[in-house]
């Protein structure tokens, strides 16, 4: 399966009064590269999360981002600052005594004082939390996983109508090189006749010179290794593994053998059938710098 290394995934689900999202998004990348943001005091969760998404991510830039609500009035500890109450209570008392006015402090009038009262989350049982954490971040794994495989399938679709391209452009340029040596000979025994006028021409001179060329424009086996290449390249568009890396190296030989017919070719159309073949290649190059 051809995946992508462009994606995005998000889970949100409330699980024992908490309500846990974690998003996940993802970009191209030459190694897989793993950053997150996770609240303060679940700072332990980041290990366990990365392993989570290394399992099913290798190559691509991936961002994750866990946010956790409490929800429930359960999970809320209401604490008294004695300390601070003691002194408000004193102060309180001192201002009354002084004044020679009545004291008339409540409970009630106390806790409305900055502070005395304070609210804060029950300690988490971090494998409790954990396992809430984990089915939720598996349910946006899988989610960014389908995304990537869509868009994969987007990629091996058109990588694959290039590869046709390719190998047509391929056949035309074998085609034109065919006849290219006769060609070559006829024009050399034209433009002898018209510089030597009527002596005669060394035929076996004229075929020595044919061969050279011949041999100096020869394109065989770079169309050769073209077709091979093409036929390995779908063979790796099937393959279930990150098929990125082996790709790259491909389209480079790819790129490599249309070179080497370029820097051969001594004829116009062959040249312009060369420079597409090129221009198809580039292309593929620039699909694939996104796949996985």
């Amino acid at each position: 399966m051809v995946l992508s290394m462009t994606g995005y995934g998000r889970a949100e689900e409330v699980r024992n009064g908490r309500d846990i999202a974690v998003e996940l998004r993802s970009v191209n990348s030459r190694y897989f590269e793993y950053s997150c943001r996770v609240p303060r005091t679940c700072a332990f969760l980041e290990d366990p999360l990365k392993r989570l998404v290394a399992e099913q991510v290798h190559r691509g830039k991936v961002e994750l981002s866990l946010s956790i609500q409490n929800v429930s009035a359960a999970d809320a500890v209401v604490q008294i600052n004695w300390g601070l109450a003691e002194s408000y209570c004193r102060a309180l008392s001192s201002l009354a005594e002084r004044l020679d006015i009545r004291n008339d402090i409540t409970v009630t009038a106390l806790t409305r004082f900055p502070d005395v009262l304070t609210q804060s989350a029950a300690p988490a049982d971090p494998d409790a939390l954990w396992a809430d954490v984990q089915a939720v971040a598996g349910q946006a794994v899988t989610a960014f996983l389908q995304m990537r495989a869509a868009e994969g399938e987007k990629l091996r679709a058109d990588v694959e109508a290039r590869l046709l391209t390719v190998e047509e452009l391929v056949r035309q340029i074998e085609q034109g090189s065919a006849g290219r040596v006769q060609a070559y000979t006829q024009r050399l025994y034209a433009r002898l006749q018209e510089l030597l006028a009527d002596r005669n021409i060394e035929e076996s001179r004229v075929l020595t010179e044919a061969a050279l060329f011949a041999d100096k424009t020869a394109i065989d086996e770079e169309t050769v290794r073209l077709h091979s290449h093409v036929a390995q390249y779908r063979q790796i568009l099937t393959l279930d593994e990150p098929i990125g890396r082996k790709l790259d190296f491909l389209t480079q030989e790819l790129n490599r053998e249309a070179n080497t017919i370029g820097s051969k070719c001594q004829d116009a159309a062959l040249t312009r059938l060369v420079v597409e073949l090129k221009s198809e290649i580039e292309k593929i190059r620039e699909q694939i710098q996104n796949i996985e």
